[in-house]
């Protein structure tokens, strides 16, 4: 991924999050890790989703909190796409049982902060901030009584991308 992307980006629309994911991921290369970083329902995989277009992977792209991890090959003789969650792995040894082949992949790591440092030297890190108090059911102290639409709806987000370490 090109340098031009560091920094903070205000997106506006869950499309908006899909077309930043998609230029970034017309930039990946095998070997490239990208850690992704924010709340329930910030757009982790809507971002993914762009980014698995950008690089012309097979879908679709879902989340994979209950599955772990799922690899999506190449359309375009790239690279394949492994979109893994890290929330319920324990530390860097469980995940490297996961046995995902960074180097011959892009890989996307949600929930991958402290658990990444022996994959790769360095690695992208996204994090995306959206609204919270009330605005869904993760704060727990919102209006539990609108609908799904309204908790569902675009909400500006903050996407900041660094390198790391």
């Amino acid at each position: 991924m090109a340098d031009e992307w560091l920094g903070t980006h205000e997106i506006e629309t869950a499309e908006a999050m899909e077309r930043l994911g998609h230029g970034i991921g017309e930039r990946l290369v095998a070997g490239d890790l990208i850690v992704l970083t924010g709340p329930l329902g910030a757009g982790k995989t809507t971002f993914t989703r762009g980014l698995a277009e950008g690089l012309g992977v097979r879908g679709p792209i879902q989340s994979p909190t209950f599955v772990i991890a799922r690899t999506h090959p190449s359309l375009t003789g790239g690279a394949p796409l492994v979109h893994a969650d890290a929330y319920r792995v324990g530390d860097a040894m469980e995940l490297d049982d996961l046995d995902i082949d960074v180097d011959a992949s892009v890989v996307v790591m949600e929930w991958g902060r402290g658990k990444v440092e022996g994959l790769r030297e360095t690695w992208w890190d996204i994090e995306i901030e959206r609204p919270t108090g009330g605005r869904g059911a993760d704060t727990m102290c919102g209006d539990l009584s609108r609908s799904a639409e309204e908790l569902d709806a675009d909400a500006p987000r903050v996407v900041t991308i660094t390198r790391a370490p």
